[in-house]
């Protein structure tokens, strides 16, 4: 398995991916993915065996230079290597990114996904507060999570 960058020839097997995984929460299309990979501001990220992606996650970098935060975008892996440390790989790169640039990350996560609210606390989020309604069109809540500025430079 090999950690690269998206391109957009990417963008469809990640928009099948948000289908299978995100069915009742609006699924990402295509062209947002498109958008956000070529986007300046953002690092796409994926997991390949040959030519079969089988993970991708997105991160922005936002704020003023000097004091940039993140914002964790989306991650997703396919059900058939789930538990294989995929997830992790993606985490640990977007991490090392944020560390460099001593920058807080953010997120939303679904309160009913435990196995990603495990993950995200693992790395050092915790839960700040929560988004009523936040996934449609199911309706489901989100937590919001937050990781402290943490730097490889000091």
């Amino acid at each position: 398995m090999k950690l690269r960058l998206l391109d957009a020839a990417d963008s469809r097997r990640c928009a099948e991916l948000e289908e299978v995984l995100f069915p009742g929460d609006n699924p990402w299309p295509e062209h947002a993915f498109l958008s956000e990979i070529a986007a300046p501001h953002t690092l796409y990220l994926g997991v390949s065996e040959g030519d079969s992606l089988w993970a991708y996650a997105g991160m922005a970098r936002l704020g003023p230079e000097g004091d940039p935060e993140f914002e964790i975008h989306t991650i997703g892996v396919d059900p058939s290597h789930q538990r294989q440390g995929l997830a992790r790989m993606l985490m640990d790169e977007l991490m090392a990114v944020a560390d460099a640039h001593a920058g807080r990350v953010f997120l939303e996560v679904r309160t009913d996904n435990d196995p990603a609210i495990a993950l995200y606390e693992a790395y050092g989020f915790a839960r700040q507060g929560i988004r009523r309604n936040y996934y449609q069109p199911s309706g489901a809540d989100a937590y919001t999570m937050l990781r402290n500025a943490r730097s490889s430079r000091r």
